[in-house]
């Protein structure tokens, strides 16, 4: 039979790290690795008879790699505190890992914004893989490289993704100047024309190119928000440019 490992990163997610942990008590072993929450979460997985590993933030992918080294299942599923695996997921991943065809499986997170879920604002993200020379790459938005070919599961992940509009603002603007300083250190450049275009290509390929307009409402507001991140991260990027100049 084959085992299967679950890492979930935390910070400060006492509000949902339970029902994560709940969602996936199928797996074999459960490792949280908290960046030194203040909120009880470490308290709550420690409760919950999880594997607990503290370190330092640093970045996504550091993360993640350091877990990994303690994971012993012959099978990894990556979740974030604020994601659910369904019953008809839970089914599709034990039945995968017992006859498996590929080496990782992208799974599909739709949207859940303004209290509905947007199935056609849907990420798909390789999360499940065979525990074999496993690593992440990248600081904000990590790849996965793993050993074999890709498949994809059928059955939807429920991630709760923005804790209302203040939260994902936040969120945009936190990402953006970490990517703007992670741009500038790979010395790659902003215009202006950057400044205008690419907020207006994330705007038009949101909600014309993957059909978020058929989300009504929250899919114009979610583009809208999208196509601000965009304009934020190459605003930072020419203001960190010229403070160093």
């Amino acid at each position: 039979m084959a085992t299967i490992s679950v890492i979930i990163p935390t910070y400060n997610e006492i509000n949902y790290i339970e029902d994560a942990i709940k969602s996936v008590d199928f797996a074999d072993e459960i490792i949280v690795i908290d960046s030194f929450s203040t909120d009880g979460t470490r308290e709550k997985v420690l409760e919950l008879g999880c594997q607990l590993l503290e370190r330092k933030f640093d970045n996504f992918s550091s993360q993640k790699n350091h877990a990994i080294q303690y994971a012993k299942g012959d099978w990894v599923l990556f979740l974030d505190a604020d994601e659910r695996v369904t019953q008809k997921l839970k089914s599709e991943i034990l039945s995968t890992i017992q006859n498996s065809k590929h080496g990782g499986y992208k799974i599909s997170f739709p949207h859940f914004f303004m209290n509905r879920f947007m199935y056609h604002k849907v990420d798909r993200v390789v999360r499940l893989v065979k525990n074999n020379e496993l690593h992440f790459t990248g600081d904000v938005h990590e790849k996965l490289h793993f050993q074999g070919s890709e498949g994809h599961l059928k059955n939807f992940m429920i991630h709760y993704t923005y804790k209302g509009l203040f939260h994902l603002l936040q969120k945009k603007d936190s990402y953006a100047w970490f990517q703007a300083h992670t741009s500038y250190k790979k010395k790659k450049k902003a215009t202006y024309f950057h400044l205008i275009f690419k907020p207006f290509y994330r705007f038009f390929s949101t909600y014309i190119l993957k059909l978020g307009f058929m989300d009504g409402i929250p899919g114009l507001t979610l583009a809208s928000i999208n196509a601000y991140g965009v304009f934020s991260r190459y605003a930072k990027i020419l203001l960190i440019e010229k403070d160093l100049k």
